[in-house]
């Protein structure tokens, strides 16, 4: 039923209470990564609605990678089919019951929209009822790594009073433990527990989620006692949010790489050359070791140490003279660029500064450009950019690398942002289609990686951990997947 992932894991855990938990406490939280899209479930503001604890899927990832029950209780294939049975006694929070016929108009929504979630993308899912407590999914091939799919965000059962037309209403449609009673667009969401939530009863009464992009502003929340929880501080301040301040400091190795994405449709990055040279002029350990404090590991190519299948070697001693000789056999071109990145995770601007120094040792000229991501997507979709600093979770589509690496690095790929096509990847790529021995396809993984590395394709530069400063809360832990905030688990203290 799906590929084992392997996930290593990370140094996190529950948080520790710093007191007595609060009966019916409430919360504030300083999120780092704000809706975009009024909170559509078919783009990424489903992993917001996701983690403010409102919405639940069929199926969820547990820690091994492995498919594990949700919404749905088990689940068997035959052929292109798979069939779902349903958790009996689950109501959404309208107060509607779970119902195969709500299950069906949900995926049939997410699968039908313009521009379906990569998690489901180009697969040709179509869904009806079986029963009275189960649904059949169907694709257009058999797919081995479905029920993964179906964990994914985009992928979430709303009640039917959620579908009046437009996009889906969240607000009190879910079935998750808390219940989104207000949505303040970009500013903040307040959800309180749903008292009706089939699982364990929620230990919150009320939380607030304000969502700050800047993480100074989220430190400052934290500091000044305005927040309990804030998500990606810088390193600077992790220093001083100690336990022995009465703070409880997590951090988690998790699946997450920045890469330096390079656009290969246009020059100077059309020539290997050029992107080789970029590639030898990079030291990832300083980047990793010095700019960023330690708080990120050098990255020797794609997948990294949070997976059973990534690379534990060190990453190649940065290479000047090489990235010079390079540089001059594709003529000695005169390269200035646009290097981009956003704020919302703080070690990107470091990052950008770092790099650019690197490069101008080699006489690239790179000119930084910061601001929020939104805005930017649309053109790095379309190929309008030279040089751009992404962090990429590639286990959040779906926790199985081969999403990502489709979606990202083949021909036909819908993010695919470095414009790379190359058939004898896409042909490395496609017994993903038909296998499902979780060994064989870490081993096209691990081929993928290094098809990667020698084309100089989106070049890795470090492995991410996530981190979240608590006080006066406990049961929070961080999810490297980014799928799970507020959790029944969560309580106040004092």
């Amino acid at each position: 039923m799906g590929a084992l992932l392997g996930l290593v894991a990370g140094c996190g855990g529950n948080a520790a209470s710093t007191g007595t938990p609060v009966p019916d406490g409430e919360l504030r939280i300083a999120a780092q990564f704000a809706p975009r899209s009024g909170y559509a479930m078919d783009t990424d503001d489903a992993f917001v609605v996701a983690n403010i604890g409102s919405s639940e899927t069929l199926v969820k990832a547990g820690s091994d990678g492995t498919a594990q029950p949700s919404l749905a209780t088990s689940w068997t294939q035959d052929g292109a089919r798979w069939t779902f049975t349903l958790r009996p006694g689950v109501t959404f929070q309208d107060g509607t019951p779970l119902t195969p016929a709500a299950v069906v108009n949900s995926l049939t929504w997410v699968a039908g929209v313009s521009a379906p979630p990569r998690a489901i993308r180009g697969i040709g899912l179509t869904a009806a009822e079986s029963g009275p407590d189960a649904v059949t999914v169907t694709t257009t091939k058999p797919d081995p790594i479905l029920p993964l799919r179906l964990s994914s965000v985009n992928t979430a059962i709303l009640a039917p009073s959620a579908y009046t037309g437009g996009p889906p209403n969240v607000v009190g449609t879910g079935t998750g433990p808390m219940r989104i009673v207000s949505a303040q667009g970009t500013q903040e969401a307040v959800v309180e527990r749903n008292d009706a939530y089939w699982g364990p009863r929620p230990q919150l009464a009320r939380a607030t989620v304000q969502f700050v992009t800047d993480p100074a502003a989220r430190a400052l929340a934290l500091r000044a006692g305005d927040v309990q929880i804030a998500q990606g501080l810088p390193e600077s301040s992790l220093l001083e949010f100690t336990e022995g301040n009465g703070y409880t400091n997590q951090s988690v190795a998790a699946p997450r790489t920045v890469s330096l994405m390079l656009n290969e449709s246009r020059a100077p990055f059309d020539d290997i050359r050029v992107r080789q040279a970029v590639a030898k002029a990079i030291d990832r350990t300083a980047l990793a070791e010095q700019a960023l404090a330690g708080s990120a590991l050098p990255a020797s190519e794609l997948f990294g140490p949070a997976v059973a299948w990534g690379s534990q070697d060190p990453p190649p001693a940065p290479d000047v003279q090489g990235a010079k000789d390079l540089l001059a056999a594709a003529g000695n071109p005169q390269i200035s660029v646009t290097l981009a990145t956003y704020p919302n995770r703080p070690e990107l601007p470091t990052l950008a500064t770092a790099v650019q120094g690197m490069l101008r040792e080699i006489g690239v000229d790179a000119r930084i450009q910061i601001g929020e991501y939104g805005p930017q997507e649309p053109g790095l979709l379309a190929g309008d950019y030279d040089m751009f600093l992404l962090s990429r979770n590639y286990l959040t589509d779906v926790p199985d690398a081969g999403s990502t690496l489709v979606s990202d690095y083949s021909c036909a790929g819908s993010y695919n942002i470095n414009r790379y096509c190359s058939p004898e990847f896409d042909a490395l790529l496609a017994p993903l289609g038909t296998t499902s021995d979780p060994a064989e396809r870490q081993r096209i993984f691990t081929a993928a990686a290094a098809k990667l590395d020698a084309d100089a394709v989106g070049l890795p530069l470090v492995h991410s951990q996530e981190n979240a400063v608590g006080r006066d809360v406990a049961g929070y832990t961080i999810d490297p997947l980014a799928k799970q905030l507020l959790t029944p688990e969560v309580t106040r203290t004092e």
